[in-house]
């Protein structure tokens, strides 16, 4: 047997293995870079998070990125090398990591890397006959699994289409694993730059589990304030938002699409809800001098309000959901309130009195899913389109 191979079945057959989770989003803030121990597999895991960081990006690592990030017409040779450049650069990220934390690159047994998403196409977006649904990460795992000197497992998405999915949300599969709980109806709410939620039922039925997107989060705010104002990447604390007012129709125009009608589980991304969709809906309603401020306060709403139709047509205030919160948007107060206002049957908390994280935890979902690659067999949430049963993630050898 190829030592390597005797190599990984040694890790898979640990009572708990060390992964480093790696996480870059939408919003190519950063990479938030998780070690974790996992214990077990399937239903019995558990997971402690030893350490975790993030790593913020300069700005000419975003610009590269911006480049071909959800562009149909990028630049083919600025793939090719973003592909091996944002490895190269996120394997200095988790050496670098592992020194300031005491840990030798030994020390560890995988690395799980979700890669950097530069385009997400299902067939709801695209639109085309013949043609499947589609996703592309880049940031290759071979070039980590060999700057590092650990085995990687990344490319998870493209099991997930293979299978029949859209290749997203992936958070359902860690979501069940670590945070179902017997007699309480859970939804797991990361508002990123897209906006997604688990349903995890209180009976614990896994047939009953699904994962979806359902509008942007922090998308569209984010782009507009950097656009709009110099040296700032965000609305902080919805300072600006708060001193304009929600503009109706331009609200009602950005809310006038059918990714609103499409039945779970969906995906969608930047690649549809940005400044363009953004600029029609302005000229669609007329509100061409419309103050920035009130802009802001209107895409706020519109998150808002995407997240607040896609809980009410899962819910009755019977089921009592407590909605875990994770993800940029939490830290947004004017987007909680408006949340907690129009859900007042849900109870709010958020991912760290799972004792997760909520910041760490899509990095934490992706060590997860790399132990199960290894060490557990596919989950069984039944014949049902858009959460296959499957294992996920390629396996790059160090050697």
């Amino acid at each position: 047997m190829n030592f390597q191979i005797e190599k990984l079945s040694a890790i898979a057959k640990k009572s708990s293995r060390l992964i480093i989770g790696l996480m870059s989003g939408t919003s190519m803030d950063g990479l938030d870079i998780a070690l974790c121990k996992c214990s077990g597999f399937g239903k019995d895991t558990t997971v402690e998070v030893l350490k975790f960081k993030t790593v913020a990006y300069g700005d000419d690592f975003k610009n590269d990125i911006r480049q071909i990030f959800s562009r149909r017409d990028a630049d083919l040779q600025m793939v090719c090398l973003m592909n091996d450049k944002i490895a190269l650069f996120h394997a200095e990220l988790i050496l670098a990591a592992l020194s300031e934390w005491n840990f030798k690159p030994e020390d560890i047994d995988l690395i799980a890397s979700h890669g950097q998403t530069i385009f997400h196409a299902p067939k709801s977006y695209h639109q085309l006959e013949n043609y499947p649904n589609a996703t592309l990460q880049i940031g290759d795992g071979d070039h980590l699994a060999v700057r590092t000197g650990i085995i990687t497992i990344s490319d998870f998405r493209q099991k997930h289409l293979a299978a029949g999915g859209e290749g997203a949300p992936l958070a359902v599969y860690g979501d069940y694993l670590i945070f179902s709980k017997s007699g309480e109806n859970r939804v797991m709410l990361n508002i990123g730059g897209i906006s997604n939620f688990t349903f995890l039922p209180a009976d614990g039925d896994a047939a009953r589990v699904f994962s979806t997107d359902i509008g942007p989060g922090n998308t569209m705010m984010d782009q507009f304030v950097q656009l709009n104002y110099r040296d700032l990447q965000y609305d902080k604390d919805a300072v600006l938002a708060r001193q304009g007012e929600v503009n109706d129709d331009l609200l009602q125009e950005l809310l006038d699409h059918e990714f609103f009608d499409i039945p779970f589980p969906k995906t969608t991304g930047p690649e549809l809800f940005n400044l363009k969709y953004l600029k029609a809906a302005i000229e669609r309603s007329h509100n061409e001098n419309i103050k920035n401020e009130d802009v802001l306060a209107t895409l706020c709403e519109f998150t808002a309000r995407g997240i607040i139709m896609s809980i009410k047509k899962s819910f009755t205030e019977s089921d009592k959901p407590v909605i875990y919160l994770s993800g940029g948007g939490m830290h947004n107060p004017l987007l909680f309130e408006k949340l907690n206002s129009a859900l007042p049957f849900a109870k709010f908390a958020d991912t760290n009195q799972l004792g997760i994280n909520p910041d760490a935890k899509e990095a934490v979902l992706f060590a997860v899913l790399a132990n199960e690659t290894v060490a557990g067999k596919p989950i069984n949430f039944g014949d049902r389109t858009g959460v296959p049963s499957v294992c996920m993630g390629k396996i790059c050898l160090t050697e």
